[in-house]
């Protein structure tokens, strides 16, 4: 794992949230949409009532927002990064973490057409955790 830098646009992106929502960010990721990792136990604060929050900063930034919980047990982080999608269980050996789902249809939506969103999985969770790989079983 290496250290994150932020260039200045993100900063003033987790400034700005940080500001408005009150709720602690662990990361941001921004490229054609954003996507905020927050601290564990600050998601409702970060939504705010009704999504409010969520709603205020996609129309000061022009982009579609996207928060995921950050968890300490990779399982359980991964688990929250494929969320609104279920899946049946996630374990990791061997510095392997494998995301079981049934039916092609969960196993595509979580790859991602030409695998772009397993592999943004896999970086991200490369940025916290000592991990060789996310897949899908």
């Amino acid at each position: 794992m290496e250290r994150i830098k932020y260039n200045f646009d993100v900063m003033k992106i987790m400034s700005l949230f940080e500001s408005l929502t009150g709720a602690k960010l662990k990361d941001c990721i921004a490229n054609d949409n954003v996507m905020f990792i927050v601290r564990e136990s600050e998601m409702g604060k970060a939504i705010g009532k009704k999504g409010s929050n969520i709603k205020r900063i996609e129309n000061l930034l022009k982009k579609t927002v996207r928060l995921v919980e950050f968890n300490d047990d990779v399982c359980k982080f991964v688990a929250n990064l494929i969320y609104p999608t279920k899946a049946d269980d996630v374990k990791e050996e061997g510095g392997i973490v494998s995301i079981y789902v049934d039916g092609m249809k969960t196993k595509g939506i979580i790859i991602g057409r030409d695998r772009h969103r397993i592999k943004s999985i896999n970086n991200i969770v490369k940025r916290y955790f000592n991990i060789e790989e996310v897949k899908v079983a």
